[in-house]
């Protein structure tokens, strides 16, 4: 071995000594410690010794126990007591539960297509005074919202009053006479019906007998104009809309659920809506229709959702964060969703197989809930998980798998460093994302892996590590490596 390699193994040998427990288990049914096996060498070579030694670099051979050694050769990792209250490692167990998630999808308010009203005239005419001048003017149901002049109008009013006031003056003639006047007194009646007259203006036509020249118009509806063509002194024709009116009493959110999504949602469940005007506060509302069509650009499905709006202060438009409650059909293995390493090509759980003992192991995953996710392989019902400071373990289990490789290796014909495991570096913190838990720092050279000075993403094992760090300050940290290109802070410190 050379002197580079054997000194870079010891640096790795002591941070092992370090992070694993040395102390031996006591015996519950006799209360004395196990028996003494034989001395391990610390660089973990294969050299043992039945008494205490040391090695060429000085350091002290390690006691075996009799249970040591068969763990010795599984994947699990033992840790110190002291060293599992400094990293803060918290352990629950894998449940069987009913998996409630969210699912959640943006939106944007629009109004109610079923309380929009359109104001058209049946007749020919003029208008003649506009009551009600711009868009977005609010109304009252009955408000005044114009007045028109039409000729054919007139025409049948006279028509009307004429035939009303003959009716009554052949009531004692009787006869074909009573009868033909009293057809076209209704034929008129009918006809004014048919053009929106109301009956208080007909009432009003029948017992004075004088047409007015002008007829008004009146919103069918409270709300608020939502469009406006009519102009005074305008011609309109039949049919041709004038007005536009809408009830905002109560809107819809046109939400956009992906499709991997759609099959949770179902009519008649309850969402949650929150809008960025009116930060912390939740509106309930109801799905009331599930599209059956699919945006193939977004790969969503809209979803229409009801709510109420009784102070009007959801205006049309406004962009909506939607979260719809599903719960499971039925009970399923699930571990808390920070139990979770996933570096993108597989997902690794930290498992406590006993005091002071941990395994990785990678698992195969389902359904996410807001706070549990499913899990389908590698995990049992009952089953220890660390849920808090499970980057560190994962970093001390890599470490571990350097030390294992170096003991197989042939230690007289070995002339290649070790990996290194572990990485220190001295930089300046530039930002820190919590929601990603990942920092920027401006780093110096990193020797140990031939670095120059650079500016770099890291992720964050602990969002605890930069608490009371703000962006400009020095820092001395160290990372490990998770998975390719994939770089992991385990510590930092104001430097």
């Amino acid at each position: 071995m050379t002197v580079g390699g054997f000194a870079g193994g010891y640096q790795l040998a002591r941070q092992k000594t370090d992070a694993v427990e040395q102390t031996s288990t006591v015996n519950p049914e006799k209360g004395q410690k196990p028996k003494l096996l034989y001395y391990r060498n610390p660089m973990g070579l294969p050299d043992t010794s039945p008494t205490p030694k040391k090695d060429p670099m000085g350091m002290d051979y390690i006691p075996v126990y009799e249970g040591e050694d068969d763990a010795a050769g599984d994947s699990g990792l033992k840790i110190s007591a002291e060293k599992i209250q400094k990293m803060g490692v918290k352990a629950e167990p894998a449940t069987l539960q009913v998996l409630d998630k969210n699912v959640r999808a943006s939106g944007r308010v629009e109004i109610d297509e079923s309380r929009t009203y359109t104001v058209t005239a049946k007749f020919e005419g003029y208008i003649e005074r506009l009551h009600v001048n711009t868009t977005g003017q609010p109304v009252g149901r009955g408000q005044p919202l114009f007045e028109v002049y039409s000729p054919e109008l007139v025409s049948a009013q006279r028509e009307y009053a004429i035939a009303a006031q003959g009716v009554g003056k052949l009531n004692e003639a009787g006869g074909e006479a009573q009868s033909a006047m009293k057809q076209l007194a209704d034929s008129s009646l009918q006809r004014l019906k048919n053009w929106d007259i109301s009956d208080e203006q007909i009432k009003s036509l029948a017992q004075s007998g004088n047409a007015k020249r002008t007829l008004t118009f009146r919103a069918p509806v409270a709300g608020i104009v939502t469009e406006k063509k009519a102009v005074q002194g305008m011609r309109f024709m039949p049919g041709e809309m004038l007005y536009q009116i809408a009830d905002i009493s109560s809107v819809w959110v046109q939400a956009d659920v992906f499709e991997q999504d759609i099959a949770a949602v179902v009519v008649g469940q309850k969402a949650r809506i929150r809008i960025n005007a009116y930060p912390g506060e939740v509106f309930e509302g109801r799905i009331a229709y599930v599209y059956p069509t699919l945006k193939a650009e977004t790969r969503t499905v809209p979803v229409r959702i009801e709510l109420a709006n009784p102070k009007g202060r959801l205006k049309p438009a406004m962009y909506a964060e939607v979260e719809i409650p599903v719960a499971g059909a039925s009970s399923v293995v699930t571990v808390p969703n920070s139990a979770v390493i996933d570096s993108g090509s597989k997902q690794v759980v930290i498992v406590q197989l006993a005091e002071g003992r941990f395994e990785p192991r990678a698992v195969k995953l389902g359904a996410r809930g807001s706070e549990f996710v499913q899990v389908l392989e590698g995990v049992k019902e009952g089953e220890m998980v660390v849920s808090s400071a499970n980057f560190l373990i994962d970093a001390e289990s890599n470490l571990k798998a350097a030390l294992g490789g170096m003991q197989k290796a042939d230690a007289p014909s070995a002339t290649a460093q070790p990996a290194v495991v572990g990485h220190k570096a001295v930089g300046v913190l530039n930002a820190v994302d919590a929601a990603s838990g990942s920092v920027t720092i401006s780093h110096e050279p990193v020797a140990s892996l031939k670095w120059p000075a650079m500016k770099m993403d890291f992720v964050l094992a602990n969002a605890g590590l930069v608490s009371g760090l703000k962006p400009g300050a020095a820092v001395e940290f160290e990372f490990v490596e998770r998975g390719p290109g994939e770089w992991v802070v385990t510590s930092v410190a104001r430097k």
